[in-house]
Parts: C-alpha cells; sequence; structure tokens
C-alpha cells in the first residue's frame, strides 16, 4: 500500500526527507504518515456485513491482539523526567452525558471505549481496545499503532479494520464503523518505533445491519441463492398432501410424509401404499442401501436447514451439524424412505422455501452517538489517570485473569520517562501500576477523567504489558508519551472528513 506523508495544513510532501534539516514546529510537518483503509462505501459495506452476518458470527470468533511475548514483558527502566517540546495543550471532549448527582465511588465506564476488530496477515481475525475522540467531523477513533498497522508484515495497515463502541459478545448498540483512513506517526509507520505506537483512525458513520423479512420462493431458487436462507416445514392434513402431489404432478420436496417408526412396510405396488421417510442418523444413511427397492426409486433423501446460531446450539437431534464456509449455521436431515399401509400412523408436512435478504440503514455519526474524549499534550508526569481496556490474555505464568468480555479499569498516577523493549525502540514511554494484560491494548489514558460525565482527556494509551517484580504477572502497562508530535498527527487525523457507508 502507498504511503502519503501530510504536514499539518494538508498540504502533501514529495518525501519525508526534506524535514530532515529542520526544527522546531516546522520539523512536525513530516511526522503524520497517512494510510487508506476502506476507500470506497461500498468496500466499508461489505466490510461490516464481514463481521456482522450470522448474528455476528466474525466478532464472536476473534482473538485478542497477541504481538507481545514473554520475552517483550521486561521491566521497565527510569530515565528521569520530559522536556516537553511545545507548551502543553487540550482539546475539550464532546459528549451527551449528563452531570449526575450521584455521590457513589463506583467507576461509570465510558460509552466512548469499546473494541476495534482487524484481520492481520496471517487472516486471524483479532481485537484491540480503543475510544472514540473529539474531531471535526465526529469520526475519530484513538488505538495503539499496532492495532491498526500490521508490524508482521512491515507492508500495510490490518485488513477489515472496523470500531465497535460498546461492543458485548456478537452485539454492536451503536453500530459498526468502518476505518476509512489511519493517521499514524511516521516513526512508528516506516520504523516501527513503540515510542510512537499511537493512531488516529477516521471511521465512516455507524451501519447497523440486519435480516429482512424471509423472501418465500420455490426450491429451484432457493438451492441457487448463496445468502442466508431458511426452510420451515409445517404439518398439513393428508387431503392437503394430496393436493400438493396433484398440483406438482407427483412427487415433490415441497410435501412430504414423515414417520416416527416404521410398521406395516409394504411395496411401492401395494394398493394405498403410502411412501414416508423415517429420519436416521448420518452414519445409519450411509449404511443404507442405495439404488432401486422394489423397483421404487432410491431409498434416501437429505434436508439441509439453515438455522439461527441459538437453534443450531438448542438442537439435539439425530441431524448433522456444520458451519459452512459463509459461517451459516447448517444441519443436515438424513432420511431413509419406506413405503407402509395407508393405515400406519403418518404426518404430513409442507416445505416453505425463504431467502434471507439482508439491510443495511446509517447510524449516524460516531461522536454524535457514544461521544467523544479530549485530548491532551506534554502534560507533566506523576498526575493520575484512569485506563480501559479488554483485557483477555493470560500473564505470563499462564495465570489467565481476564475473559475480554467487559472492560476493565486502573487508576493511579503516571510515572517518569522510561526504557522498555530494545525489540520495539522503546525508549520514551510512561507506565503505570496496572495487572491489564493484552487485548486492553490501545485501551485509552484518561487524564482529568469526570466519573459523573464519563469524559477526559485521552492522554496515552495502553501499547506494552510489564513485569516489574519478575514474578510472571503483568504489574505495570505503558504507553508513548503524548508531546506536540503527537498533537500533529492527531490534529491531521481530526480535520479529516469520512462519510456515509449507505
Amino acid at each position: 500500500m502507498k504511503r502519503i506523508l501530510i504536514p499539518a495544513g494538508g498540504a502533501v510532501l514529495a518525501t519525508g526527507l526534506l524535514a530532515a534539516g529542520l526544527a522546531g514546529t516546522a520539523q512536525a510537518d513530516s511526522d503524520v504518515a497517512k494510510d487508506n483503509m476502506a476507500t470506497s462505501a461500498a468496500n466499508a459495506k461489505a466490510i461490516a456485513s464481514f463481521w456482522a452476518d450470522n448474528n455476528g458470527a466474525a466478532l464472536k470468533a476473534a482473538k485478542q491482539s497477541d504481538v507481545w511475548t514473554k520475552s517483550d514483558v521486561a521491566k521497565l527502566q527510569s530515565k528521569g523526567g520530559y522536556s516537553s517540546d511545545t507548551k502543553p495543550g487540550s482539546t475539550a471532549p464532546i459528549g451527551q452525558e449528563k452531570k449526575s448527582s450521584s455521590k457513589t465511588q463506583n467507576v461509570n465506564f465510558p460509552k466512548t471505549i469499546g473494541k476495534v476488530f482487524f484481520v492481520n496477515s496471517k487472516g486471524e481475525k483479532k481485537w484491540c481496545s480503543a475510544t472514540s475522540i473529539q474531531s471535526k467531523y465526529r469520526n475519530l477513533v484513538a488505538t495503539a499503532g499496532h492495532c491498526v498497522y500490521d508490524t508482521a508484515t512491515n507492508s500495510a495497515t490490518m485488513d477489515k479494520w472496523v470500531f465497535v463502541p460498546g461492543y458485548y459478545q456478537g452485539k454492536s448498540p451503536w453500530g459498526i464503523y468502518v476505518g476509512k483512513t489511519a493517521f499514524t506517526h511516521y516513526d512508528f509507520d516506516v520504523y516501527e518505533d513503540y515510542d510512537r505506537d499511537y493512531a488516529f483512525v477516521t471511521v465512516y458513520n455507524g451501519v447497523k445491519l440486519g435480516e429482512g423479512q424471509g423472501k418465500k420462493v420455490t426450491k429451484d431458487e432457493w438451492d441457487k441463492f448463496q445468502g442466508v436462507k431458511t426452510a420451515k416445514d409445517e404439518e398439513i392434513s393428508a387431503s392437503e398432501y394430496q393436493k400438493c402431489k396433484d398440483y406438482h404432478g407427483g412427487e415433490t420436496p415441497d410435501c412430504w410424509a414423515k414417520a416416527s417408526t416404521v410398521g406395516d412396510p409394504v411395496g411401492p405396488d401395494y394398493p394405498g401404499a403410502v411412501k414416508v421417510l423415517k429420519e436416521v442418523s448420518k452414519d445409519q444413511y450411509t449404511a443404507a442401501p442405495t439404488g432401486k427397492k422394489n423397483g421404487s426409486k432410491a431409498v434416501k433423501a437429505t434436508v439441509t436447514e439453515f438455522v439461527t446460531e441459538s437453534e443450531y446450539k438448542a438442537y439435539k437431534g439425530p441431524g448433522y451439524q456444520k458451519i459452512d464456509s459463509r459461517g451459516n449455521f447448517t444441519i443436515t436431515h438424513y432420511f431413509l424412505k419406506y413405503w407402509v399401509k395407508k393405515s400406519t400412523s403418518v404426518k404430513y408436512y409442507r416445505t416453505n422455501f425463504y431467502i434471507i435478504e439482508d439491510f443495511a440503514k446509517d447510524a449516524g455519526r460516531l461522536g454524535d452517538n457514544v461521544g467523544g474524549q479530549g485530548f491532551a499534550w506534554n502534560q507533566p508526569t506523576g498526575k493520575a489517570v484512569r485506563v480501559f481496556g479488554y483485557p483477555a490474555a493470560p500473564h505470563p505464568d499462564g495465570n489467565k485473569a481476564y475473559t475480554g468480555i467487559t472492560p476493565k479499569w486502573c487508576y493511579g498516577n503516571t510515572t517518569k520517562k522510561l526504557v522498555g523493549s530494545k525489540a520495539k525502540k522503546i525508549e520514551e514511554h510512561v507506565a503505570l501500576k496496572c495487572a491489564m494484560t493484552e487485548g486492553a491494548d490501545g485501551g485509552p489514558w484518561l487524564y482529568k477523567y469526570s466519573n459523573a460525565k464519563r469524559l477526559g482527556y485521552v492522554n496515552g494509551v495502553i501499547s506494552t504489558f510489564n513485569d516489574q517484580d519478575g514474578n510472571g504477572r503483568v504489574d505495570y502497562i505503558s504507553s508513548p508519551y503524548f508531546d506536540g508530535e503527537t498533537n500533529t498527527v492527531y490534529k491531521a487525523a481530526a480535520a479529516s472528513w469520512s462519510g456515509k457507508v449507505v
């Protein structure tokens, strides 16, 4: 993917080398790396559908980010205080939260947080943590750079990147927000320098996807349709069954007879003989003879039923359950055919075939729906922050303290400048005592967080996980220090428009 360097003012630079000899604010002109993600509304809709189809099956299948190895979880070393490159500054948050009169000490989680989902270069579905952040068009997400840029290939942003605020077990209460453009620091984009492990991603308006009303079709149309479909059986009378056969000129998959047990078996030429189906297991079906019997047609039949995930999990019958290549939940029923006397207890059914047509609607802008945290840079260390994320990975010793299902938080004062993993080129991180593990990476560090308003200022993102006392448990997390160069990247992203998907 082609990379474009842009200055804060918006003009495109021909090369990042132009800034090599510059100083002060001019040097910041080449700090911004811009990468396209979903390049069109149609592409964005397809990405949203990928994650939302089949009740969020792909969302549920995703696992936490795993860029950190045991050897990376090392001690941090102090390097003293900071010399800010510019004056401290901040941008106010936006939101709809009303101030609460409650004096409770419980932590109110911000509505802005959620998970970002993506497919990495290995084809694996992964997720990190993130937050909505204030911007001109209310369309911006803040997270870690390694949750946007695929460091395994050093070539492109993550595939099918989306943000889902308020995510919970496959649900997207405020819609799915597809990434349009990723803004990272040039040093992270090119050199994978984790001192710049942050990213700001513009997202399209949210998309809410659902299943439209089932459209009744013929069996041939149903067989040809490649999307989501279902077939439902309804019991009918013997006379209705005969009318159905007469209408179709004989045997038809639309109408059929079924017997739970087979008594009084006869040949097909027996006066008044009724052909019935008896459901059996796949093994019994395979073992049964194939071909003509007593001058009849084949004595086997199968029906594949498309069901919901809840129906799939609740099913206890003999049918064969499978999730197909498109993620559809299917149950294949196996039947053996018999001819029985008309006096035998037989039930008659009509099968109705439906195709399910997806619909999508505009969920609106991210910031309008959940608000957006403020942004702060060049703030002094040693100040209190509240950090939010969705930890899931086990500690280095294998202990798994978190599930990743619900968000967690940490609170404390940040440390001074630190050195961490040499492989990640970390020389200027700040740390916080916190036991959250991977999956929380990308989660916001909120300075001056108001528990009543659920709003604060993003002054860092979870980048690394560290074991300071060497006991095999994560006890500190760290973030790049947000300085004037971070603000340059943020301002470029915050002024970028994205638009609608539908």
